[in-house]
């Protein structure tokens, strides 16, 4: 089969073109902590401003080893019993806080009318796998029993999160659908995921250098994450997903893990369970945080969340 070029929207290829021209060393040649620090400076050059919330506060959730900080964000300053998303981020399980998906969480929060809880989970390598899926399943499910710290009344559960936290995302949905907590989860929306260890995809060949995710960082992240293969939170395509959430999975077409993803989404059809796929096409990973950088990324994520209110209407069909 011939390889035919792929589209690129020309703003992504705009943004491409200056990242690849920046000069001076990239994160995945530096420490975890140099790396963070380059991706909380480029929030405010490649994302759009937090913009006007009614709530943003800070929460401290018990975790199986300490602290879990979170960040709750709410459109309306009274909010009665309801579902609530909960976030979270990605970054490799490297990189990646509240600080750098704060853009994103708060323009959720406004479009999906309500609240988005984010949660700063342990990050690798000073905390590798399991850490990050063990901190978000714990403070998923303090969140479900509505503790009077949250101050909401939780009455259902939209786990969702982006590449490393897509996989998140998954892993702590498998993990509710196992041992149930005090609310169910409603919806899934994994975001771009990570799904499998296995590198061995066409999409992976094709748009692993020059689109932002490239090799090197994949590699980077994955020695520091140090996943164990065979376990079902490195690699949840492996495993059954009968009795999972309605999901809303989405996939851009320049992004080495979108044949993975589309993999995901053929795996939960087959399993009976009631899915969505959107694709950004002519985008690349990452694409959530780069609103400013990309203008036309906000209407990727305004139709993402217009689809999951849809999905969320199927389910509770007062909301």
């Amino acid at each position: 089969m011939t390889e035919t070029t792929p589209f690129v929207r020309p703003d992504v290829a705009l943004f491409l073109q200056f990242l690849n021209a920046v000069p001076g060393p990239k994160f995945w040649e530096v420490s975890a902590d140099e790396a963070r620090a380059i991706t909380t400076a480029m929030r405010d050059v490649a994302d759009a401003p937090v913009g006007e919330l009614a709530v943003m506060r800070d929460i401290d959730i018990p975790g199986p080893a300490g602290t879990i900080p979170a960040r709750v964000y709410d459109s309306r300053a009274d909010r009665g019993p309801g579902p609530v998303m909960v976030f979270y981020h990605g970054g490799g399980f490297v990189i990646g806080s509240l600080y750098t998906y704060e853009p994103y969480c708060a323009e959720v929060a406004r479009l999906l009318d309500l609240p988005v809880i984010s949660i700063d989970y342990r990050l690798s390598p000073e905390y590798p796998f399991p850490a990050p899926a063990e901190d978000c399943e714990a403070a998923t499910r303090w969140i479900a029993s509505s503790p009077a710290e949250l101050g909401l009344v939780v009455t259902g559960l939209i786990t969702s999160g982006d590449s490393a936290g897509g996989n998140l995302t998954i892993v702590t949905s498998m993990a509710l659908r196992d041992k149930p907590a005090a609310v169910p989860v409603l919806l899934q929306f994994p975001i771009y995921p990570v799904v499998t260890l296995d590198p061995d995809w066409p999409s992976m060949r094709a748009f692993s250098n020059g689109y932002l995710l490239t090799e090197e960082a994949m590699t980077y992240f994955g020695q520091g994450h140090a996943a164990v293969p065979g376990d079902y939170r490195s690699e949840p395509l492996n495993f059954p997903q009968e009795g999972m959430p309605p999901s809303l999975v989405t996939t851009a077409s320049l992004d080495p893990l979108r044949d993975q993803g589309l993999a995901y989404v053929e795996k939960l059809k087959q399993a009976g369970v009631h899915v969505q796929h959107i694709s950004a096409e002519g985008n690349i990973h990452g694409h959530i945080n780069i609103r400013q950088a990309i203008p036309s990324v906000q209407a990727d994520v305004e139709g993402y969340i217009k689809a999951l209110k849809n999905m969320l209407a199927e389910v509770m069909p007062s909301v």
